[in-house]
């Protein structure tokens, strides 16, 4: 694992206020992965939606992917409002195919529960995101209570 503020040069844990400390290519993936939680945090759905390729796909928990920023500027504004996300500090980094991968346990909270996941990214060379799947990290039992 490598650390997220290593990449992104900020501390999740204090609300993600400080700057971008490295440069290069490697600035700019940990610039949008930055923003894209940021941007979440804060109810900026549209802004979030303008980091994805034309073709990006949100891919949330037992649902299908969501295709393109106008619709995934859409299903946040339904979806998302409220929620907090809560990546941990540290990251799984790989290359495939020219993509950059990156792996970011944590959690998210809503008004109702707090849960743990997981989110996959790829992103492209202009590090534009092709993919986020968000993944629970939870028991058959913690989701069945979450239906409660």
């Amino acid at each position: 694992m490598t650390n997220l503020e290593t990449l992104t040069g900020i501390n999740y844990n204090s609300n993600l206020d400080n700057s971008l400390s490295e440069g290069g290519r490697q600035e700019e993936f940990g610039a949008t992965i930055q923003q894209y939680f940021k941007g979440l945090n804060e109810g900026e759905f549209e802004l979030v939606s303008e980091l994805f390729a034309p073709f990006g796909e949100l891919r949330p928990p037992f649902e299908e992917p969501v295709v393109g920023p106008e619709a995934i500027a859409a299903y946040l504004q339904a979806e998302a409002k409220g929620m907090k996300l809560y990546p941990g500090a540290e990251f799984r980094e790989s290359v495939e195919g020219g993509n950059r991968h990156f792996e970011i346990r944590g959690q998210v909270e809503t008004a109702f529960f707090k849960v743990n996941v997981a989110w996959f990214f790829v992103l492209n060379a202009a590090a534009e995101i092709l993919s986020v799947r968000v993944k629970l990290l939870a028991s058959l039992k913690e989701l069945v209570n979450l239906r409660r």
